[in-house]
């Protein structure tokens, strides 16, 4: 018998990669398409493969993705195709709203440099690539109903491919593109400073570009501080380690700085330790501004639903911190403001709540 979800509301996602939230069924068919061995022939074995199911490091957590990118990577129907489906599966899980990240340069195999995944050059550029994923988040949102936009991701590893990436946020704004991230490996030391990244987060900042950057995942609370001082960014990607700085922590929880928090995620990647307390138990506790989320659902061998049933199992949380946090989630989306406001009355009818008069405080 099927599990109910934990929180069968509407809901609101913002951290979640396209390229960690492909069906296996599509992997599989694209390899035997495209002619490219994969180690599995069947969606149970390649999730197997792929799949964790139990803490390994941030680095190895990244090394999964090079089994099967090299199939999606470079081809215009896969692209399309894997952006149609993701929304797909959000309205399935309830999700209303959803703002999915990718980089541009690793599903790319033209104008590049280097090609990822070792893939022969071809014509599919990184301008491309966003022009075929707004396609299929198109197509989904119409199919579907679930609004979906886009956030375009800057490497941590690839600072030359920053500045393009905020070119194509500019030139694609609004037609899905929201905003630019910084994800990778965040243990790469100073790459919060590295020169791409600081013109492409300058460039944002100008162009009113809305941010978000990995930080505090793995690494330390300092490279919170760097993501918040240096790059500018409105919200942080996990930012566990936040905690660790007292003093930053309560600056961000008075800037209401948004925390795009993904629980499970946290636990195979080994950002939190379990022998700890949960970090959203403290986010929760001190009614701070954060969302819950499944980063990367395909590897995770999870659903959106995995989260919140670990939340409501594991950290006490109740209906009405998820009703908390979904707006909060709503408030914090990069959405221009007449959508948001049309997004968090949704929501407050959905959870019959009253909407806060406009001089109420942000915390409903």
């Amino acid at each position: 018998m099927a599990q109910a979800p934990a929180f069968d509301k509407p809901k609101v996602e913002l951290h979640v990669h396209l390229d960690g939230a492909i069906n296996p069924e599509t992997i599989l068919y694209f390899a035997k398409q495209r002619g490219i061995a994969l180690p599995a022939d069947t969606a149970q074995e390649l999730q197997k493969i792929i799949g964790m199911d139990k803490p390994q490091s941030l680095p190895e957590f990244l090394t999964k993705f090079e089994y099967y990118m090299p199939v999606i990577a470079g081809s215009r129907e896969a692209i399309k195709r894997i952006a149609y489906e993701f929304v797909e599966t959000k309205a399935k899980e309830g999700v209303v709203y959803v703002e999915v990240r990718y980089s541009p340069h690793l599903l790319a195999n033209s104008k590049v440099e280097p090609i990822p995944w070792k893939q022969p050059e071809g014509d599919i550029t990184p301008d491309e690539v966003v022009n075929l994923v707004n396609q299929g988040l198109q197509r989904g949102e119409k199919a579907f109903r679930t609004k979906a936009r886009s956030i375009l991701c800057c490497m941590r590893h690839q600072p030359n491919w920053s500045p393009e990436v905020v070119e194509l946020c500019k030139k694609y704004w609004q037609q899905t593109v929201v905003g630019i991230d910084l994800a990778g490996d965040e243990t790469i030391k100073g790459s919060s400073s590295l020169p791409g990244h600081l013109e492409a987060y300058k460039e944002a900042v100008k162009s009113g570009i809305h941010r978000t950057v990995h930080a505090g995942e793995v690494g330390s609370a300092e490279i919170v501080r760097e993501a918040v001082d240096i790059l500018k960014t409105e919200r942080v990607g996990h930012g566990y380690h936040t905690l660790e700085d007292k003093a930053l922590y309560n600056r961000l929880r008075k800037e209401n700085i948004h925390f795009e928090v993904c629980p499970w995620s946290s636990y195979l990647t080994g950002a939190w330790k379990p022998e700890t307390e949960h970090p959203a138990i403290r986010f929760k506790d001190d009614r701070v501004n954060y969302s819950l989320n499944s980063d990367d659902p395909l590897v995770f061998r999870s659903t959106l639903d995995t989260d919140y049933q670990m939340a409501k199992r594991d950290m006490g949380f109740t209906e009405e911190e998820f009703k908390r946090l979904n707006i909060n989630a709503a408030r914090s989306s990069f959405l221009p403001e007449n959508e948001k406001e049309d997004l968090l009355n949704q929501l407050y009818r959905a959870y019959r709540l009253p909407p806060p008069p406009a001089t109420a405080d942000q915390d409903p």
